[in-house]
């Protein structure tokens, strides 16, 4: 296993500066209120960053808006500092009367971020001014803002393609900066074409003939931005420029998750405060809450998936030492992990899987057997359990009743179904249109009690739940608690037409916590009420009830 104590501790020799809520929020499907900025960076001082850059104040009301509200107490942090974005002076202009400068200072940021171009050709094609106003430009600024007492950082935009096609005049940029007062100027891969290796190059040349401290701020357009980051690192980058799950236009940033995981536990460089790595996950999924992004489920290290074993072979080994398949702990970064049951799974995985939900049947092969095989067969007819705990953790109850009183053992149920019935009518509805009429019937036994329900709904399925909630609440109060919050619904063997078979997946919740069911049947309606049938059940489990009740 890497090494749990990384060494050094955080201090200001190494940065870890986050963009999420600058250069983050231009993705696309991004559109952040001032109140999500603000929630978002109380987020990342709770990781620990250094440096939080919230926007580019002057530019837009809602980043100026943020930047007051911030300066009058809505932000506190506890580790970082907060950063203001924004341009040098213009050309031709003096720096004392640019009011985008002013508005720098202004933002009451004690730090300053400062983009600059540092290509040749977007020098005089972009700004349209010569290459040596660009230099005063950048030394005017600098200057102006370090004599007022801001930090200031220097972002050198389209770095590393300037460099490729002007070293000499990229190198008088970072010289320029540097001299100036810039405490770090940072190469950025703005057009993210770099490779690991040509970064490292790039970084130890511009390192060795400028002396200045460096940053790296890498797109991640090759699908190499955290590589890039790492790379920068190694060959003497002190300053790593990273968002929130990698957000970022077009394909996006390099993500301050796993740079920072890296760091930590594969380079033994301590970057964050103590404990804050073990927050990663919460932290991450938080954020995607707040831009409404639903989660990477493959996201290295926070993703749901990182560390979930499906493989037999994997799960044997396991079984054995986590380490063998797993690179580190998974509750260093605050995850956990997962087992997945499904037709490939083997002995080992459905001993792993039981285990993880509480029930110990490593002594008992008989009973791992029949388990396996029971969940080939079903996952063979259309079934899935690996994204169906609680339709699982269900199926294995069922086995150990049978285990426990015989192979005719009916496993008893909290209620038991003589039918259903759903009827969707098209009725006239308003102007002549017409309109649709849901309506659900289901006939039930609980605790020795005949129960007759009707429900109407918005659909047939929304009808047959609701159906249900009414005949079985006044037996189970609990029910009242009980909400659908996701609804999937799969097509399987498609080119059937008509007569393919469906899988629904249900994700229910009590206000607390959420469990996933899985259902399967020739229709939309038969296989929903299998999912909800197992979602009421196992709820009901989970309170407390039990069959005999």
């Amino acid at each position: 296993m890497p090494p749990t104590t990384p060494l050094g501790s955080p201090d200001d020799s190494f940065h870890v500066f986050d963009t999420t809520l600058r250069d983050g929020a231009q993705r696309e499907g991004i559109n952040l209120t001032v109140a999500d900025k603000l929630a978002i960076a109380r987020h990342l001082d709770d990781f620990g960053v250094g440096f939080i850059e919230g926007g580019w104040p002057g530019a837009n009301p809602r980043d100026t808006e943020f930047f007051a509200r911030a300066r009058d107490g809505e932000l506190t942090l506890r580790h970082a500092a907060l950063v203001a974005f924004g341009s040098t002076r213009r050309a031709g202009v003096d720096v004392a009367d640019d009011a985008q400068v002013a508005a720098l200072l202004e933002s009451g940021a004690p730090v300053v971020t400062l983009v600059v171009k540092s290509h040749d050709r977007h020098v005089e094609l972009a700004l349209r001014t010569t290459l040596d106003e660009n230099l005063a430009m950048i030394r005017d600024t600098v200057a102006h803002l370090a004599a007022a007492g801001r930090r200031v950082f220097v972002d050198c935009e389209h770095f590393f393609d300037g460099y490729r096609d002007n070293p000499g005049y990229a190198l008088d940029v970072v010289r320029t900066a540097h001299d100036a007062g810039a405490s770090v100027v940072v190469l950025c891969d703005t057009n993210g074409g770099r490779l690991p290796s040509q970064v490292h190059a790039t970084v130890a040349e511009v390192l060795a003939a400028t002396g200045a401290r460096l940053g790296i701020h890498a797109q991640d357009d090759t699908g190499c931005a955290v590589a890039n980051t790492l790379a920068a690192v190694e060959a003497g980058a002190t300053h790593v420029q990273c968002t929130a799950n990698g957000y970022g236009e077009r394909v996006g940033n390099a993500n301050l998750f796993p740079v920072t995981a890296a760091l930590e536990l594969k380079l033994g460089r301590q970057v964050l405060p103590e404990g804050c790595l073990a927050e990663m996950t919460r932290i991450s999924h938080a954020i995607a809450e707040i831009v409404n992004l639903v989660p990477s489920t493959h996201q290295p290290y926070v993703g749901h998936s990182a560390f979930a074993h499906k493989g037999g072979l994997h799960a044997s080994a396991i079984k054995v030492d986590p380490d063998l398949y797993q690179h580190i702990e998974p509750e260093q970064v605050g995850n956990s992990m997962r087992m997945l049951v499904s037709d490939m799974a083997g002995r080992a995985s459905v001993e792993l899987k039981g285990r993880e939900l509480g029930y110990d049947l490593g002594d008992d092969r008989e009973l791992v057997g029949r388990i396996v095989a029971r969940v080939k067969e079903r996952e063979n007819r259309g079934y899935t359990y690996e994204a169906a705990d609680a339709s699982f953790e269900l199926l294995l109850r069922d086995e150990i009743e049978r285990s426990e009183h015989g192979e005719g053992h009916e496993p008893r149920r909290f209620f038991r179904l003589e039918s259903w019935r759903a009827i969707v009518e098209e009725r006239p509805g308003v102007n002549g249109e017409m309109g649709h009429h849901n309506e659900a019937t289901v006939k039930l036994w609980a605790k020795g009690e005949r129960i007759v329900a009707t429900g109407e709904g918005n659909g047939p399925v929304d009808a047959l739940d609701r159906a249900l909630r009414t005949g079985l609440e006044r037996i189970y109060p609990r029910l009242a608690s009980f909400s659908l919050v996701d609804y999937k619904v799969r097509i399987l063997d498609g080119g059937r037409g008509t007569e393919s078979v469906t899988r629904v997946l249900v994700d229910t919740s009590d206000g607390t916590t959420e469990w996933s069911t899985v259902g399967f049947g020739t229709n939309v309606i038969a296989a929903s009420w299998r999912a909800l049938e197992d979602a009421y059940a196992y709820g009901l489990l989970k309170s407390g009830f039990t069959t005999e009740d």
